[in-house]
Order: C-alpha cells, then structure tokens, then sequence
C-alpha cells in the first residue's frame, strides 16, 4: 500500500479526526524537522501526519527546515504527499474561505535551501508539472464526491514572508499570472521532487491579497476564513483517503 502523508499548514497543525497510532521524533542529515510524525487513521486509512510550522504553530515560513521535513517523510517510507496551506487570493474566483487544488508555482522566494544536490554532482529534475496529476486528479474527484465546490487550477506565487505582501508586489504576481500567494509552497514540492515523491496541494483563501479588498489585511479576518476553509479541507481529505 502506497504510504501518504499530509503536510497541515497554518489553520492545520493537527487533523481532529486523525486516530493516533504512533508519534515519532526523527533526526536528519538536514537537521530537524519541524515537528514530529503522527501515524494515524484518517476515514480508515493510515497516513502520516506533520504540522509544517510546528504544533503549536511557532516557525515563520522562511525559518521551516523543509530540507528535514521532506527527508523525514522519505525515510518512513512516505511515497505521496497533500501539502495544506493558506493563501491569499489575488484574482475574483480566488475569494476567502475558497479551496484551490494548484496545478503550477512562481517561486519568489529567496535565500531558502532548496535542494537536497548541493555538496555533489549537479543534478536536474524536471519541473514542468511541479504537482503530480494524477493526486490533483483524486483531489478534485475527492471534492466533488464531498461536495465541496474548489478551483481545479491555480497558479501558487511563493513570496518569502513573513510579512505580506505590497499591492504593488500582488500587481505585478497577477501580471505574471499568479492567483494565489503563499509562503510555504516552495521548495517544498521541488525538494519531494527530488526524491521521487508525488506531490499536491490544497490551497485554503485565507483573505484577499494586498490591495484587493480595503482597508488592511487582520489575523483576526485571516482566522474566520480559515475555521470554514480548514473545515471543508478536513471534509475533502476524509473523501480523498476514504
């Protein structure tokens, strides 16, 4: 049985519907990752859980050590990830409390370490397609069996963070072709490419992006949006393993 894992982003450090089995502390050759790994049961079936910012929720976007998460995942015989998150939406289908299954990347981030092939010889994985299809193709059939309305497209600019982003940046994402803006996107999926893992995402519309909405952007708007988003994340993930 293929072995899967769900990455939980913030408004997700843990699944409430998950039955713990095991909880396991793990050391790297990148360092540690950012919480433990829960094994559970989801809906009947096994899976393993990570909260990408810690539980409770303590290491901002730039600081996660996703070199340790994905290696973590890989050593416990993980072969396909869900990565949650929360985003910002910057085009009108994009509004808050929506779902989008992402289908490509801008990476804007920077400074990040970002591969796994640094101290060998170079090595290039092809990222044409940055989300595995066939994932994305269950989570879109997950959706629609639980039905939860979703975006089946989406493209994830990766900003650094932690702050958000200028209207002037959100401008120029749009003019690029981004619709949704993150923090954690990358290089993630880049780093699960590399070792072979299929990977997809759930993007969960937390607010509106700078200079989309008026007014400034609140945690206390970004929190309401997320306690539906994240509920109907938890209904699609159940549809997706059951």
């Amino acid at each position: 049985m293929t072995t899967l894992a769900i990455i939980g982003g913030t408004g997700l450090t843990q699944l409430s519907d998950l039955t713990i089995i095991n909880r396991e502390q793990l050391d790297t050759p990148y360092g540690s990752p950012s919480a433990e790994f829960v094994t559970g049961e989801l809906n009947g079936s096994r899976i393993i859980f990570l909260a990408r910012h810690g539980n409770p929720h303590t290491i901002a976007p730039h600081k996660i050590n996703y070199r340790a998460n994905i290696w973590g995942l890989k050593q416990l015989g993980v072969e396909q990830i869900i990565a949650v998150a929360a985003v910002g939406g910057i085009t009108c289908e994009m509004a808050p409390a929506h779902i989008a299954i992402p289908d490509q990347i801008i990476d804007y981030s920077y400074g990040r370490l970002h591969t796994f092939f640094e101290d060998e010889a170079v090595q290039h994985i092809d990222f044409t397609y940055p989300y595995n299809q066939k994932l994305r193709s269950r989570l879109i059939n997950a959706a629609a069996t639980a039905n939860i309305k979703i975006s089946p497209l989406g493209t994830y600019g990766c900003t650094q963070g932690p702050r958000l982003e200028t209207t002037a940046e959100i401008q120029r994402m749009e003019r690029d072709g981004c619709n949704l803006v993150g923090m954690t996107g990358m290089p993630e999926a880049a780093l699960a490419k590399e070792l072979g893992m299929d990977y997809a995402a759930i993007s969960v519309v937390a607010n509106w992006a700078a200079g989309k909405s008026e007014g400034e952007i609140t945690m206390e708007e970004i929190e309401r949006h997320l306690h539906k988003g994240m509920a109907n994340t938890a209904e699609l993930l159940k549809a997706f393993v059951g």
